[in-house]
């Protein structure tokens, strides 16, 4: 192991952070700047109720509701969760009782039942409020931490029993991501101003509410929820032997999905250089491994779902794992967890069909959407790619004879899917050898982890895909009538991996664009799903009871657009583990400038890059950690200088550790999703 390897090592096993620089970026930061946040408006409020600005915090005159059914809805501005306090403003005791309930969305302000989070049920009957029973002594009430709320923006107190009470400095303290001081302190950031609407700021929002989505989602590890029957929520069931781990949504399920962490792990590392959670959530899904079959459970403990039941989420943690090891350099966690690797990976290739060459899935649960099972498509995309990080690990590890095999079987598997699943009419693949559906998961993870045969069919299946957008975002034809962020996450990665910037961000632009400013969202962090007519009720045939309140409006799958747009639109990606090797492609998409980077157990990597266009200069500066070595490949071919120094002709050039200016002069722009 080299010195930047073990160097890695060491940084990934210790809590090492480091800021991004300031910037303008930073008014697009959803983090609140202190662990305690206060209402910032009052929403509503009915019957008696004197002064409610009290509850505030910025009036020194307490609120008082007199008379039973008084309530006020206070209104944190944005997504939180946490426990909240109150002060009674009275000497004495008094016989009065309060009710407390909880909304991520507007919708469903009410004094008497909050958003259901615990499970769905129609008519949102489910979760109800939280009682505060008298007498209520004077000072400050805080609520009991099993009753937090992990996710809501709107807070209603009503009087439910007594003539009036007086309260005062209504606040939360925060209890996502425990084990960070300063929320706002972020790793990474990404900037780029967007000429081609009303809202230049609209993809470095969307970035940095992917990056709040995330923060939100990880949570200690004795604050998963705890499914109630008969009423109520409780946030206090231990989900993972070690704190922080990093769940699929703030509100509900706060639960480790492996599945989810495909999307969540890559947004944590670039925004946040977060890779304690991740691990933390990676090793409780291995210590579940059967270890016969070598079967991984499809979620952590408190959810039915159990080893065999989904191959899809089996593959992601397989996925999440390499991911890990990629980003943190971590080779120790990996060569501990290698034997269970290898066999998680053999429970999937005992499952090829040796006549039709795919894999046949025998655990069809997924993440929601209907059909599954079979010689289905998602799956297959999913086991090659696991074939793949598999082979690249085992070289690294030193076993080259399984990297071949591997390498082979993924050479097979891809002729099979792209001769059994092809379908040339529609420029899209099947779901299954018996279906003629085209789905958005399974098509749009082929296109981004390079499956396809061709890069015209990679191309195709970029349009093919763009053929299920509405007014809201893009429908899955495998769950229908329904946008479900989780695919359109995958989507957002398919259309850049074809080259096709421009229509990956009027994607984003279209389907984030509308999660963020609809008026029935939180409006700061992403949901879990929708309607194609932008209504709550996601799923509501497909296990969630007509209850639209149970949707989570903070679901780590749903920020893809943070990871992708680092990846792709900035173009910074490594390529060893830790960055030892990294690659710069920026996808223009004819955008005029963009900036970011992140930080990686061995220091900073950045990028900013300036694109004129007419002009046919293209500058870019890119720096790296001392001793690493990688790629520039640039959208427009020409003469390229770096650092003041014309080197060769052409759209590439290799850089090692450190600052660099790369300048090319042409009028050539290439196939880099700028036109």
């Amino acid at each position: 192991m080299g010195f930047l390897a073990c160097l890695a090592l060491a940084c990934a096993l210790s809590p090492v952070r480091a800021s991004a620089p300031s910037g303008p970026w930073d008014d697009f930061n959803y983090a609140p700047s202190s662990r305690t946040v206060s209402p910032t408006a009052i929403y509503k409020y009915d019957g008696d109720v004197e002064n409610p600005e009290g509850l505030l915090g910025s009036d020194p005159a307490s609120a008082t509701l007199q008379g039973v059914g008084a309530w006020v809805a206070l209104d944190f501005g944005k997504e939180v969760g946490g426990i909240i306090s109150v002060n009674i403003d009275s000497e004495e005791s008094t016989d009065a009782s309060l009710a407390l309930t909880f909304t991520e969305s507007p919708l469903f302000v009410s004094p008497l039942l909050s958003d259901d989070s615990s499970m769905s049920a129609p008519n949102m009957s489910v979760d109800g409020a939280l009682s505060v029973s008298g007498p209520l002594e004077g000072g400050v009430w805080t609520q009991p931490t099993a009753s937090q709320r992990g996710g809501f923006r709107y807070l209603t107190i009503s009087l439910t029993d007594g003539e009036r009470v007086s309260l005062s400095n209504v606040s939360c303290a925060i209890t996502f991501m425990p084990h960070v001081e300063n929320l706002r302190d972020y790793s990474g950031y990404f900037y780029a101003p967007d000429t081609s609407g009303d809202d230049e700021d609209l993809l470095t929002k969307i970035w940095y509410s992917g990056a709040y989505t995330i923060q939100t989602n990880i949570i200690a590890a004795d604050e998963g929820r705890v499914q109630v029957y008969g009423g109520g929520w409780s946030n206090n069931g231990t989900i993972a032997s070690a704190s922080p781990v990093i769940v699929d949504g703030a509100k509900r399920d706060r639960t480790v999905w492996p599945g989810d962490m495909g999307i969540a792990g890559p947004a944590a590392f670039v925004a946040l250089n977060d890779l304690v959670s991740v691990r933390n959530s990676l090793d409780d899904i291995f210590s579940l491994q059967d270890s016969s079959s070598g079967g991984l459970p499809c979620s952590g403990p408190l959810i039915s779902c159990a080893v065999g039941r989904s191959d899809t989420y089996h593959a992601w943690s397989l996925v999440g794992a390499y991911n890990y090891w990629l980003h943190s350099g971590d080779t120790q966690w990996m060569e501990a967890k290698w034997d269970q690797y290898r066999l998680g990976i053999a429970y999937l290739a005992a499952k090829v069909d040796s006549t039709v060459g795919l894999l046949n899935v025998t655990g069809s649960k997924d993440w929601g959407r209907l059909g599954g099972g079979g010689f289905s498509l998602a799956p297959n995309a999913l086991y090659y790619k696991v074939l793949l990080n598999g082979a690249e690990i085992a070289a690294a590890l030193g076993d080259t004879d399984i990297a071949h095999g591997w390498l082979a079987d993924a050479a097979a598997l891809k002729v099979a899917l792209n001769t059994e699943l092809w379908d040339e009419d529609a420029g899209l693949y099947f779901d299954n050898t018996t279906t003629t559906l085209h789905p958005q998961d399974g098509n749009s993870l082929v296109a981004w982890f390079n499956a396809t045969s061709s890069v015209e069919r990679k191309t195709r299946v970029s349009e093919g895909l763009r053929r299920n957008w509405v007014d809201v975002g893009a429908v899955a034809p495998e769950l229908p009538d329904n946008v479900a962020p989780f695919a359109g996450s995958m989507e957002v990665h398919a259309h850049f991996a074809a080259g096709e910037a421009e229509r990956a961000l009027d994607f984003i632009r279209l389907q984030w664009g509308w999660m963020l400013t609809t008026n029935v969202s939180v409006q700061s962090t992403l949901l879990e799903g929708y309607t194609s007519n932008g209504s709550l009720l996601y799923r509501s045939y497909a296990g969630y009871t007509d209850d639209p309140s149970y949707i989570s409006h903070s679901h780590g799958w749903s920020a893809g657009p943070t990871p992708a747009l680092t990846s792709y639109l900035l173009g910074l990606t490594l390529t060893e583990p830790g960055g030892e090797g990294f690659l710069v492609q920026p996808q223009t998409a004819g955008l005029p400038a963009a900036e970011g980077g992140f930080e990686t157990p061995l220091g900073w990597f950045g990028v900013s890059w300036a694109n004129d266009e007419e002009g046919g200069r293209f500058e870019m500066n890119v720096t790296t950690p001392e001793g690493t070595s990688g790629a520039a490949v640039l959208p427009v071919s020409g003469n390229i200088s770096v650092d003041g120094v014309q080197t060769v002709d052409g759209n590439s050039v290799r850089l090692g550790g450190g600052q660099h200016t790369v300048t090319v002069v042409s009028t050539q722009y290439l196939n880099s999703g700028m036109h």
